[in-house]
């Protein structure tokens, strides 16, 4: 994907993955220390590969970063660990959690954790400054919108991370995307705005569909997401149940975004 990262795409195809999960291998230039996010679902095989291309760049892993905990991102890390010896660093209970703001360095390279929980409670993004890109985990995807996975996710805090992102991009220090599932995505900023713009909407139709009589989550789905497959509306329902405490927390606390 560049000079410095590059994606291994594990075997997990789905509606909620896409083509799957993306490993990232980030790798200074010269360097013969790797840093490796999201090593995805225990598989053997895609470990094997990830392995092997840091091997046979003369390199080793140092390091294993984690977006979220989610398995398709974070299954294999335990395993990983054990066979590489690196540490796994990521935000929670068990781990060494990252701060943000906190720069990591590595054989080299510099990455910068971002805070962006939303998604879920622990979600994080990495910059790249060297690149001007930002790895996103399920934060803001290649290929569509992302769920906000209620309980642990929460609207409030996912549009202060989409927003914060956008400032990013602005200043151009995130002009690209590199995220969890799908390609890459060279407009960040465009994209960004786009998520934004679907979130407001959402919560347009989800209002609407409460003042038309829908009283229970599904039935909010059955009126508002008509233009997804119904294999996602599972999905959706955590979005629409995170959408109903966000605009209950709004009725009742005019003005403020973010439920403490």
């Amino acid at each position: 994907m560049s000079e410095r990262a590059y994606c291994m795409l594990a075997p997990n195809p789905g509606p909620m993955t896409l083509e799957g999960t993306n490993t990232w291998v980030l790798l200074e230039p010269g360097s013969t220390e790797a840093v490796v996010v999201d090593p995805g679902p225990l598989d053997l095989e895609h470990l094997e590969r990830v392995l092997r291309y840091v091997e046979d760049r003369g390199a080793r892993v140092a390091l294993t970063l984690l977006t979220h905990h989610h398995a398709d991102h974070a299954e294999a890390a335990e395993h990983f660990a054990a066979q590489t010896a690196a540490p796994v660093r990521a935000v929670g209970t068990g781990h060494d959690d990252l701060g943000d703001g906190e720069t990591v360095r590595v054989g080299g390279l510099e990455v910068t954790v971002v805070s962006t929980p939303g998604h879920t409670g622990d979600s994080i993004s990495f910059l790249l400054p060297a690149e001007s890109a930002l790895l996103t985990g399920d934060t803001v995807l290649g290929r569509g919108t992302t769920v906000v996975a209620w309980p642990d996710g929460e609207l409030g805090a996912y549009l202060d991370s989409l927003g914060r992102i956008e400032r990013l991009a602005a200043s151009g220090q995130a002009a690209r995307i590199l995220p969890g599932h799908g390609p890459l995505v060279p407009e960040a900023a465009a994209t960004v705005r786009y998520y934004l713009e679907h979130r407001a909407q959402r919560l347009d139709e989800v209002r609407a569909a409460v003042a038309a009589g829908a009283t229970e989550p599904r039935q909010v789905v059955e009126r508002v997401y008509t233009d997804v497959p119904r294999e996602v509306w599972p999905a959706a329902e955590l979005s629409v149940r995170a959408q109903l405490d966000y605009l209950r927390y709004r009725s009742a606390e005019p003005g403020r975004n973010v439920k403490k």
